[in-house]
């Protein structure tokens, strides 16, 4: 065991070229942490670490030393264990290495290790431009740190002892500061980077992330989870959900597998351990129904829970009971010994449809609590992300420390160590800013960013209608355009199949288009493509190919798309927000979900047919549709009974026939009839203008940003009138015209707020090469 003289003239000579105040302050915090350490029991440095309590979890940092004596000094101490670390000297625990902070760690290691495979590593990290000083900082950091607290060199860093490394993070709650309750994950940019490079077997998945999700269950797992232990159901249970795999999605499966396992037949095994069929007595079903109303949790029934709606359980089991009877008759030999009387008799499930319409009442009644709310929070995230825009735009440009005024308040580029650090190292470091009159440091391109993403969130739900997780599906190429004969382009929007399985294509609105050509703008910025990215199903448990998905942004050291959560609570907390001056918005909430709902609403109600909107919405049921629209219900029946009649007086012979060139003609004809001299008309299809041509006040009307000059023309003839009228005493004249102003300054706001956007050119998705 070497001397702590010999320790001391070992620290010096480890880092040649450094300062002579630093090796001394270095030797000073050795002598003073090993002279510790020697008061205590056991042969080598390493027993004794072991023995004083620093290397235990949630141990304190060896600077608590510093505070049982005069003239003790933690930064030495820390300073002169580092350099033990990295000489390994002692090997520390996770735990006992991440109780002290090192200013340095990375960089130091390497140079003490002279292994070139670190080097190579080194140099690979300084590489990825995309990534921030701080995230190149970060992924040095995980390699070195899982070296020395493992003892190993790079080449025995497996994918297994780096699992187990970032397994260990999350476990002590040590992953950037997160809460151990965390799903964040350490060295997940250090993974991708060691399989950039060739470090790991070939096969191995290509982010951590990837190789820790093992994706779905086989039908097996999903019923052994719950441990049936009647070996004659738990195979007829696992033969039923595998023939009825092939006619649903795996998300159903599992849920199905839950209701027949868990909260059926284990139920069914705790009340009676020796029923050996399916033919429950009528004592027994009572007792299963009386378990059924209360929640069950990791195989026990929770008492303090009620469950609201057990019909779902109910129809899943009667179901299995309806299913075998129908199989058995086509397969006696595999199904009929498990036929037996359902025990769910058809008043069981009475008064199932006023649920599901109490339900519907309740979407329908919150999606008209939520419509007169939405300008609000549209308004609201808006004004947050251009206020931070440019906010972002006047700082980045000045010296940190300098002092400027934004839209009436005082702030200051911060200036301390950090942010120097990071500018020095980083030209696109984040831009941290501090107000003048509350202190409120602000990172400015961290807000920036999650304001846009919200911004664009909102825009895409309300303007589209489509679903939480087609939005994060979204890829570069679902933007298309198709090109009438006139020479009319009309962008599209190509939603991949979701829940039910059906692609469909949806007509870009300005505000729509607008919307998704910022985000293209975002992810194309300094020339560059959209990264192709991997994607996590948490429904079915799935990673995709890697595509450009449009909903994907850089989250510390890895590329990766949003999830639906992540949105939902960006949408949670400014509706927190806004109820803090806005009383409405007390315990209101918007979901993604409720875009939809709301979409669907102004649709229909606007004079759309209910089977377009069924279109645009992906619905495969008319009813499904009518069951999302909140206000007019009877407008739903009219259009409903309108489309029936002109099918049946069209088309007698069939629901649908192919469209000859006469009925294409008319239809574009429409649309061309559509073009007013202000703008557009956006009347439905086959529809007559109902507003006797009243364009300036009827709310179809959309106006082109290029008649601005027009409607100053129109306001100014209308306030000449107004005058006139004022003079002849015309009051009912006013009244009109007081009205119609009202109509042209409306309109006036929105089409200047269009001419605010910046035209953003796209181009056309390109095969890379």
């Amino acid at each position: 065991m070497a001397s702590i003289a010999e320790l001391c003239h070992l620290a010096g000579d480890l880092l040649p070229g450094q300062s002579r105040s630093l090796v001394e302050k270095r030797r000073a915090g050795i002598r003073m942490l090993f002279g510790h350490l020697e008061t205590l029991p056991g042969e080598t440095w390493q027993e004794r670490w072991e023995a004083s309590g620093f290397n235990e979890e949630n141990a304190p940092s060896v600077t608590t030393l510093g505070r049982s004596g005069v003239g003790y000094d933690g930064s030495n101490m820390v300073s002169g264990l580092k350099m033990m670390f990295a000489a390994r000297g002692i090997q520390p625990s996770l735990s006992g290495f991440r109780a002290n902070k090192f200013a340095d760690y990375a960089d130091p290691f390497r140079m003490v290790q002279k292994d070139p495979r670190l080097d190579e590593f080194f140099a690979t990290v300084d590489a990825q431009q995309q990534l921030s000083a701080v995230h190149r900082h970060r992924a040095k950091f995980d390699i070195t740190c899982a070296l020395t607290t493992q003892g190993i060199d790079l080449v025995d860093l497996s994918p297994a002892a780096l699992l187990h490394y970032s397994l260990e993070n999350k476990r002590l709650g040590l992953t950037h500061g997160a809460n151990k309750d965390t799903t964040r994950f350490a060295a997940l940019g250090a993974w991708e980077i060691l399989h950039k490079v060739g470090h790991f077997p070939p096969g191995t998945a290509p982010t951590l992330r990837t190789f820790i999700y093992n994706g779905q269950r086989s039908v097996e797992q999903l019923v052994d989870q719950y441990g049936i232990k009647n070996a004659g159901v738990r195979q007829l249970l696992i033969d039923y959900l595998v023939r009825r795999k092939s006619d649903t999605d795996y998300i159903t499966l599992e849920g199905l597998a839950r209701h027949l396992t868990s909260l059926f037949w284990a139920v069914i095994e705790e009340l009676n351990p020796d029923q050996k069929d399916l033919v429950l007595g009528q004592e027994l079903y009572d007792q299963w129904r009386a378990e059924l109303q209360y929640w069950r949790r990791n195989g026990k029934t929770d008492r303090t829970r009620i469950r609201k709606d057990a019909a779902s359980i109910l129809l899943a089991v009667r179901g299995l009971y309806v299913d075998l009877h129908s199989w058995a008759i086509a397969e006696p030999e595999r199904w009929a010994q498990w036929v037996a009387p359902c025990p769910i008799l058809p008043r069981d499930l009475k008064g199932f449809g006023k649920r599901r319409r109490e339900v519907n009442q309740r979407m329908a009644d919150r999606t008209r609590v939520r419509q007169p709310l939405l300008p609000v929070l549209v308004q609201h995230v808006e004004a947050r992300y251009e206020y931070l825009a440019s906010l972002l735009e006047v700082a980045r440009p000045l010296p940190l420390g300098e002092i400027f005024e934004h839209q009436g308040r005082r702030y200051r580029r911060s200036q301390s160590r950090e942010d120097y650090r990071r500018a020095k190292h980083h030209a696109e470091s984040s831009i941290r800013v501090i107000a003048e009159d509350s202190g409120e440091v602000i990172n400015v391109t961290m807000a920036e960013d999650a304001a846009f993403w919200e911004w664009v969130a909102v825009e895409v739900l309300r303007h589209s209608g489509i679903r939480i997780e087609e939005l994060v599906e979204l890829t570069h190429l679902s933007i298309r355009q198709y090109e009438r004969p006139n020479g009319e382009v009309i962008a599209l929007l190509v939603v991949a199949p979701s829940k039910s399985e059906r692609e469909r294509v949806i007509p870009m609105s300005a505000e729509l288009f607008h919307a998704i050509a910022q985000i293209i703008r975002r992810q194309t910025r300094n020339g560059q493509a959209i990264p192709l990215v991997t994607r996590y199903d948490g429904h079915e448990k799935t990673w995709s190919e890697p595509m450009p998905f449009l909903f994907q942004r850089q989250m510390g050291t890895i590329r990766r798309v949003m999830g639906p959560g992540t949105i939902l609570n960006m949408i949670g907390r400014s509706c927190e927000q806004i109820a803090e001056t806005n009383a409405a918005f007390a315990g209101t909430k918007f979901t993604p979900h409720d875009f939809r709902r709301l979409f669907a609403t102004e649709i229909v109600n606007g004079g759309l047919p209910i089977h377009i909107g069924a279109a645009l919405l992906g619905h495969l049921n008319l009813q499904t549709t009518q069951g999302y629209v909140a206000v007019f219900a009877e407008d739903i029946v009219k259009h409903y009974q309108e489309f029936l009649n002109h099918r049946r007086a069209q088309r007698p012979q069939g629901e649908y026939v192919d469209v000859t060139p006469e009925e294409w003609a008319e239809f574009e004809e429409h649309f061309d009839k559509r073009k007013v001299e202000l703008g557009n008309c956006a009347r439905p299809y086959g529809s007559p203008c109902q507003h006797e041509h009243a364009c300036i006040r009827c709310p179809m009307l959309q106006v082109n940003p290029k008649m601005l000059p027009r409607l100053a023309e129109i306001e100014k003839d209308l306030l000449l009138r107004r005058q006139r009228a004022q003079e002849e005493q015309w009051l009912g004249e006013i009244e009109g015209i007081d009205m119609t102003l009202t109509f042209v300054r409306t309109k006036q706001a929105d089409a200047a707020r269009l001419m605010q956007r910046a035209p953003v050119h796209l181009g056309l998705p390109r095969p890379r090469g």
